[in-house]
């Protein structure tokens, strides 16, 4: 269930890969893909790489697999409706980008790393049914797609996407920080987290992003969201000097599965590592989906939900 590393492709490669999918889009503007209305719910070819075949299907199809892998069982079926828009919307702009045409010659693929995560074997009757209630909706913006962006827990509030992913664009003006309720139905071995570090596996991450400043031997927090707590900067000091780095980055160099969130509650230093503590899972930009399942035990159906975490979109349907 959670969301694809930082190394999804955000913006458009160019407009001569679309050409390959001239049913889903045209030339991609400076505020996102075009949003058009479709005569039938289109087919896309997707890579499966674990078994490294290619497969065409209908998107709909695809998107059953895409909320069974992004979302836990036994949830709400209004948190995996909200679930299954953001994805579908992830999906037909990730396509109008490009999508994996240069990797795979596909439309996108079922490498989490590349797109979103994906697991038929968990489809549910929940889940079918969540995305046959949504069928064809996407969020949009001015008539243009948003990001389809998601974390698994943003801590109890989201955030804004320079500040979770390190956004290097101007901000979307259709994202908003706000807070969630995800704590009313969140473990707390879900919410919290705590991972030591050693002093070496920092010191590579910061090489890994290109600071060279020898072993490294203290973190600070050098700027912090006013929004949304996150640690927008980082501040090391290492033997051969001093770097201070998005918070974000750092993130995923390290690891985001041990590194759960830049939201840090704690940084304790010590003789053999650094111990970083902190709440949610993930980027905590756009929907939560603590929060989508909190919403929906609320009483929520899934464009409340939506509206919750992107209050400027639009839910428009396409097919």
């Amino acid at each position: 269930m959670w969301p694809p590393k930082w190394t999804r492709k955000l913006f458009a490669i160019a407009c001569a890969h679309l050409l390959l999918v001239p049913f889903l889009m045209g030339c991609p503007g400076a505020e996102g893909n075009v949003a058009k209305k479709l005569n039938q719910e289109p087919e896309i070819s997707v890579y499966f790489h674990q078994t490294k075949e290619t497969k065409t299907m209908p998107i709909e199809e695809y998107l059953l697999g895409v909320v069974a892998g992004e979302m836990k069982p036994d949830w709400p079926v209004e948190a995996y409706a909200a679930q299954a828009i953001v994805a579908r919307t992830f999906t037909m702009d990730f396509i109008a980008d490009g999508g994996t045409k240069e990797q795979h010659n596909t439309d996108i693929s079922t490498d989490e790393e590349e797109a979103q995560a994906y697991n038929a074997e968990a489809i549910t009757p929940e889940i079918r049914r969540a995305v046959q209630m949504t069928a064809g909706q996407v969020m949009t913006y001015r008539g243009r797609y948003v990001k389809g962006w998601f974390s698994a827990s943003c801590g109890g509030r989201t955030a804004l996407a320079k500040d979770g992913l390190a956004y290097k664009e101007p901000e979307p003006p259709y994202m908003r920080s706000v807070s969630c309720p995800e704590a009313e139905v969140i473990p707390d071995e879900e919410l919290y987290w705590e991972k030591k570090f050693t002093h070496q596996e920092l010191t590579a991450a910061l090489s890994e992003l290109g600071h060279e400043i020898g072993t490294v031997s203290r973190m600070a927090v050098a700027s912090r969201s006013k929004e949304s707590h996150r640690a927008r900067e980082l501040k090391f000091t290492g033997a051969g000097g001093e770097a201070t780095v998005p918070g974000a980055d750092f993130r995923i160099a390290i690891d985001p599965q041990k590194m759960r969130s830049i939201w840090l509650t704690d940084i304790e230093h010590e003789a053999d590592g650094i111990t970083m503590s902190g709440r949610g899972f993930g980027h905590g930009v756009g929907l939560c989906q603590w929060g989508a399942h909190a919403l929906a035990k609320k009483g929520k159906n899934p464009e409340e939900i939506i509206k919750h975490y992107y209050p400027k979109v639009k839910i428009q349907k396409l097919w």
